[in-house]
């Protein structure tokens, strides 16, 4: 027998959980919110423990709060014995047993979400509707219409546009403040033990009964979690305290060491407010609002280069990921345009690597579900590339392992800018280097196993005689390629016999690369 007929039944997909979204400004009798923990969810890909802890805290702290403002919710946990574990069986479950009249969605960000209920909705006889977000800047199509004629998806000009188009840190309609539209020189400073950190903003609470129902359930995870003292926000009031704390203490020097990396910090001065905005506690407006506000009432004391490097990552680079990521779908998932096909090695998964740079950004990847862009980039992602690894192998892993990796920001990422799988239509060269590099921006070469200054001896970095092979390899594609001609001529500069000794040495290194 159907329980009490509810004319509307809202689903909320849990990066869904935006407390300002006109949904919940009033109440009604008639109306059901359904949210779900489902296995669908965690066994699509392995995620990182803390990443699916975290949604399911933020999930249930979502629903409680909605049950406060007077909607009426019903939420399945994992162990609900109603749960079917897959969206479309619990779907059809709740509108047969509340007789819903109506079923109403948000657009989701993820490509396969966004097919599934398309589908289900054809599936279904009761009227449907979707809503938008409220959350992002821009419209799905947005991006697409603005370079529609345009031969290159080059992102400051979108930067500029979104500058202009929302009236942040402008002077009238057309000058940008402080004189210029980007400040990216003035970020890339090698941070050496000062300025002083503050402590890093933490809640320490205890999730052990979520990590239980996890492993009760057998989902299968990767990393690490301390299950007494989680430290990452899962409700509002936190993101906004995270909010808070980062413009108070961090955003000062934000800019300059934006870029900078370091054994004995974890966070350096970066906001950790990405999981906040990709969940959507946090809108980006309200981000930059605060940031922009906070930053104008210490003009004395806060360089405009330092918040402009905020606002170039949260409007820019993430509203143009975001349309990249809608225009490209669904091919670019298999965008493999360098023909890379080697395996991600083992140390992935373990840190296990005589390598200290990538020890340091895999292990705190393990273990806190973070690293920031660089250690990401240029650690990471560097690596891969340099090894030609096939890009299935490194969405993979960058997919779960993060706690902020939601597949519309995480792959267009991976693919597009981290291993340049798309061919260049992200970013416009590959973002390659040798040891050289890491040693300018890091500590991590000063203790390492390997000598960051030779290029075949045994003891030689790996990334050094990794770097020019892979220039070598993939000269035919680069040869058209403006931004790489600086780099192609230097190679072309070396003798036979190097490049003939470095290819020998990297061949070693991409056979075996476990056992560096």
């Amino acid at each position: 027998m159907a329980k009490k007929q509810l004319k509307t039944l809202r689903l909320i997909l849990g990066d869904q959980l935006n407390h300002n979204h006109s949904w919940f400004s009033k109440t009604d009798d008639d109306c059901l919110y359904f949210i779900a923990e489902m296995k669908q969810e965690t066994n699509y890909a392995t995620h990182h423990i803390q990443k699916v802890v975290a949604f399911f805290e933020s999930m249930r702290n979502f629903a409680e709060w909605l049950k406060e403002k007077g909607h009426t919710v019903l939420y399945y946990k994992l162990n609900t014995s109603e749960n079917k574990q897959d969206l479309n069986k619990n779907l059809n479950h709740v509108i047969k047993e509340y007789d819903v009249k109506n079923f109403e969605y948000q657009l989701p960000d993820e490509y396969r979400l966004d097919e599934q209920l398309k589908s289900f909705c054809k599936s279904i006889s009761i009227n449907s509707e979707v809503f938008d977000t409220e959350h992002f800047f821009t419209e799905r199509v947005e991006l697409e219409k603005f370079y529609e004629g345009k031969k290159e998806y080059t992102m400051e000009y979108f930067y500029r546009y979104m500058r202009k188009k929302h009236d942040i840190l402008m002077l009238n309609d057309k000058d940008p403040e402080g004189g210029k539209w980007n400040f990216d020189k003035s970020n890339r400073k090698k941070w050496k033990g000062s300025p002083p950190i503050p402590h890093e903003k933490g809640f320490r609470k205890d999730v052990s009964e979520v990590v239980s129902l996890l492993k009760s359930k057998k989902i299968k995870t990767i990393g690490n979690i301390d299950e007494t003292n989680f430290n990452w926000p899962t409700s509002r009031k936190d993101c906004l305290s995270v909010l808070n704390y980062f413009c108070k203490n961090l955003l000062k020097y934000f800019g300059d060491y934006q870029d900078a990396l370091h054994t004995e910090q974890l966070y350096l001065f970066h906001s950790r407010l990405s999981f906040a905005m990709n969940s959507k506690m946090l809108s980006p407006k309200e981000v930059l609002e605060k940031v922009i506000s906070h930053w104008r009432e210490h003009k004395d004391d806060i360089d405009i280069s330092q918040v402009e490097g905020f606002v170039r990552q949260i409007l820019g680079w993430r509203e143009y990921m975001r349309g990249m990521y809608w225009k490209q779908m669904p091919g670019y998932r298999h965008s493999n345009k360098l023909d890379n096909q080697n395996k991600l090695p083992d140390f992935y998964w373990t840190g296990k690597t005589k390598m200290n740079c990538l020890h340091h950004a895999i292990n705190q990847s393990l273990d806190h579900a973070y690293a920031h862009h660089i250690q990401r980039l240029m650690i990471t992602g560097n690596f891969a590339l340099l090894l030609q690894c096939h890009p299935d192998e490194v969405d993979a892993w960058y997919l779960g392992i993060y706690i902020d990796a939601i597949e519309w920001v995480e792959i267009t990422n991976t693919r597009g800018m981290s291993q340049f799988a798309d061919g260049g239509l992200v970013a416009t060269k590959p973002y390659v280097s040798s040891g050289n590099y890491i040693n300018k921006m890091s500590n991590y070469c000063k203790n390492c196993h390997y000598s960051v200054t030779k290029k075949t001896e045994e003891d030689a970095c790996p990334f050094n005689s990794l770097y020019w092979n892979f220039l070598d390899d993939k000269r035919e594609y680069f040869k058209d390629n403006q931004r790489m001609n600086m780099m192609m001529s230097l190679l072309n500069k070396k003798s036979v016999k190097e490049i003939s000794e470095l290819k020998e040495r990297a061949q070693e290194i991409i056979k075996n690369p476990n056992r560096f």
